[in-house]
């Protein structure tokens, strides 16, 4: 049954398989991360075709960037929606870590 609702994805943090996701009529949007350190580098961001520009992508981002403000964690984003995201919001700029430009 297609989604008739406008509400944002419950988006759940897989720490087993490091990543952030959420599965919409039964298809897997994700944000792929590696943790360096300190420093989580998010690799990938993929949302089925049928869910683009719905702002799947922007819950996802935004929830991996919420846990790791909430972790103490600096985020060095690697995928190119993730960097366009972080440029968009400038009250994410604290995450980036030192040197680091988007």
């Amino acid at each position: 049954m297609p989604a008739t609702s406008s509400a944002p994805p419950e988006v759940v943090h897989n720490a087993a398989a490091r990543r952030f996701e959420a599965t919409l009529a039964g298809e897997l949007a994700r944000a792929d991360y590696r943790l360096d350190g300190s420093v989580m580098r998010i690799v990938h961001t993929e949302v089925p075709p049928a869910h683009e520009g719905k702002g799947v992508a922007g819950a996802l981002v935004r929830t991996a960037l919420a846990h790791a403000r909430a972790q103490g964690l600096r985020v060095l984003p690697m995928c190119s929606y993730v960097r366009s995201y972080m440029r968009r919001h400038p009250e994410t700029h604290d995450l980036l870590p030192a040197g680091t430009t988007l």
